[in-house]
């Protein structure tokens, strides 16, 4: 039962989030990308696998890891607008690791992990580069879409076997390696350039409110509840904050309109 999960959950996410990006476009794609689809059903496998408090340390160290999916984002955005791909995501994963390995000390308490995300949603909403001119939806071929079901697959299996290993923190961290931020960034790169990318990236950052409410009530309740009422109830949370934040991708897509 839970290898069927583990093969189906994150692939399943990730083909949707890709046929949404390519009906409404980057900014929704992004916007899109800030839900936990990869993490949230990961650490609600370790949740199974490892019990409730194992699971709650890990959402900590998921939140914490925002910045570096940021780090990750902000190298990315800024290394394509002069380079090819595989420069860019060399890039992106040099500062992706590097503030994992930061993170990793920091400690695990949700004031100290959301101020970091914070400080680094901040950085990427301030210095992030600015798209100019219409950007197009993406075409993503079939091909492209088995390869993102596969990674995710395989993330999905790599996080949970290894993470009676790495512990609760580095399970948390890992479960948010920036696979999504991977494949979009590098197909858009490819189909459209770097405006594309500077759009998806922007969207991402509207979208990480919806991912730190996620595990903000996961880590909180999973201690004291159930798994399904934990889980539940984070869900309702992301998708209330996610829901709160539409207005600003419908702003950030009218402006690369006229732009």
């Amino acid at each position: 039962m839970l290898l069927a999960l583990k093969l189906a959950l994150v692939p399943g996410f990730l083909a949707a989030l890709t046929v949404a990006g390519r009906v409404w476009g980057p900014a929704v794609a992004g916007w899109l990308a800030g839900l936990p689809v990869v993490a949230g059903p990961i650490v609600l496998l370790l949740a199974l696998e490892r019990g409730t408090g194992f699971a709650a340390q890990a959402s900590l160290a998921s939140i914490a890891a925002i910045a570096a999916s940021e780090a990750f984002n902000f190298a990315y955005a800024w290394t394509c607008r002069r380079f090819a791909w595989p420069l860019a995501v060399g890039a992106g994963l040099v500062a992706w690791g590097s503030a994992v390995l930061l993170l990793a000390h920091l400690p695990a308490q949700l004031p100290w992990v959301l101020a970091a995300a914070c400080a680094a949603v901040a950085v990427s909403q301030t210095w992030l580069p600015r798209s100019t001119g219409v950007v197009p939806a993406a075409r993503i071929s079939a091909a492209d879409l088995s390869m993102r079901m596969l990674a995710g697959a395989l993330l999905t299996l790599a996080v949970t076997a290894l993470s009676a290993s790495m512990g609760a923190a580095w399970s948390g961290l890992l479960s948010v390696f920036p696979l999504l931020a991977i494949v979009l960034a590098v197909s858009a790169q490819r189909a459209h350039g770097a405006g594309f990318v500077a759009l998806l990236m922007r969207g991402m950052v509207i979208g990480r409110g919806s991912f730190a409410a996620f595990f903000a009530v996961t880590a909180t309740m999973l201690p004291h509840t159930g798994v399904l009422s934990a889980f539940a109830c984070a869900a309702v949370a992301s998708v209330a904050v996610q829901g709160a934040t539409k207005r600003f991708v419908g702003r950030r897509q009218r402006l690369a309109a006229v732009a």
